[in-house]
């Protein structure tokens, strides 16, 4: 998190603590506070305020409108095998609570297009399917997928879209006026540079009446919490600290000074240096492009020799070896447990050295794993 970030927080910490029955009074101090912000993340998003609460992170975003959804048995929900285990997880949770079931679409990967994605989709959907939850960008692979064309495809089939947009804003551009999903939550600790336990969820004006946050409180029943009830329940969740959502102008205004074309430039740059230290790790390996650059925002990952890392306690041994002989921190995983891969980030503080690095210490690492 930037240091002017921190020292926002601090602040906004600081003036809580002098006075919290003030600073935390909805209607005497908070409400307004958190209109500011909720104006501000309307604009990077491209959303109505309105339709924006605050949640602490995208997994409870998700979790939110899953177990408020009109789930009933022989329901289904579609979900990915490249989706966030926490989210996946949550979808099993509610689909058998109400007697529904999870269908998963199998993304292959490596991958040519993003048409394989559709089509993997299309061919999972089916006549029970009411719910589809996709990455907005896939955590472990770091796929940009194609949200627009998936919720045109779903809606076609009358079914509602759950994006998990949990690395999108910041890394790449979020139009949610133009995407038009159902529902779309992201964390603003990611790419956002904001502090933890911050993050929105968007929800379609149609559906708000139906959306509850996981802790049911204040806002149940009262209305001055907020201009909709919606707005109401996810303003009071019960006392907590809000100085993470209240930081989040700061973090954005940073992002956009940092480059001379803000934070559009930022997210070109950072995607070109993923892509050219993407380019450093399959050179040193001998393998081929596992994605094309246009799937890809500011993540990459890169499959690995199945002789070097054969199981997900091998993949859990060579990324500790990388950190702790040579400093490098890099998520070392098996993808659905079977093929081994490592991911890459781009940020405006990395430089090609620092992959060319990687490259040269993983190299060695396996090595001397065959030998």
């Amino acid at each position: 998190m930037p240091r002017v970030v921190m020292d926002a927080q601090r602040e906004w910490i600081e003036r809580l603590e002098c006075d919290p029955i003030e600073f935390l009074g909805p209607e005497r101090s908070l409400l307004p506070k958190l209109d500011r912000v909720r104006d501000c993340i309307g604009r990077l998003v491209a959303a109505d305020p309105a339709d924006l609460a605050f949640v602490r992170n995208a997994t409870e975003g998700v979790n939110a409108v899953l177990r408020s959804f009109p789930l009933s048995t022989g329901d289904e929900v579609v979900i990915t095998n490249h989706g966030y285990n926490a989210c996946n997880n949550a979808a099993r949770y509610a689909a058998e609570r109400c007697g529904a079931t999870v269908s998963v679409a199998e993304l292959p990967f490596p991958i040519k297009s993003s048409t394989q994605v559709i089509e993997a989709i299309d061919a999972t959907l089916s006549s029970k399917t009411r719910l589809l939850l996709i990455d907005h960008v896939t955590s472990p692979t770091g796929l940009v997928l194609p949200v627009k064309e998936l919720i045109e495809l779903a809606h076609r089939r009358g079914v509602r879209v759950m994006v998990d947009g949990a690395h999108a804003p910041g890394m790449v551009p979020v139009d949610l006026s133009d995407l038009d999903p159902d529902y779309y939550t992201a964390n603003h600790h990611k790419w956002l540079c904001g502090p933890k336990t911050s993050g929105f969820l968007y929800v379609r004006r149609d559906w708000q009446h139906e959306v509850r946050p996981t802790t049911i409180s204040h806002g149940a029943n009262s209305p001055g919490l907020g201009k909709t009830t919606f707005l109401a329940e996810f303003n009071w969740v019960g006392t907590y600290d809000p100085t993470p959502i209240l930081s989040m102008p700061t973090a954005i205004e940073f992002l956009c000074g940092l480059k001379e074309g803000g934070l559009a430039q930022l997210m070109r740059d950072n995607h070109a240096l993923v892509l050219a230290g993407r380019q450093k790790l399959l050179d040193a390996l001998g393998c081929d492009l596992p994605a094309p650059a246009d799937m890809l925002g500011s993540l990459a990952s890169v499959p690995l020799p199945a002789e070097g890392v054969g199981d997900g306690e091998s993949a859990n041994r060579l990324q500790r070896r990388i950190f702790h002989e040579h400093a490098i921190e890099v998520p070392i995983f098996m993808l659905n447990g079977t093929l081994p891969c490592l991911r890459i980030s781009a940020q405006v503080y990395n430089s090609l050295d620092q992959y060319e690095r990687l490259a040269d210490v993983l190299r060695v690492c396996l090595e001397s794993k065959r030998s």
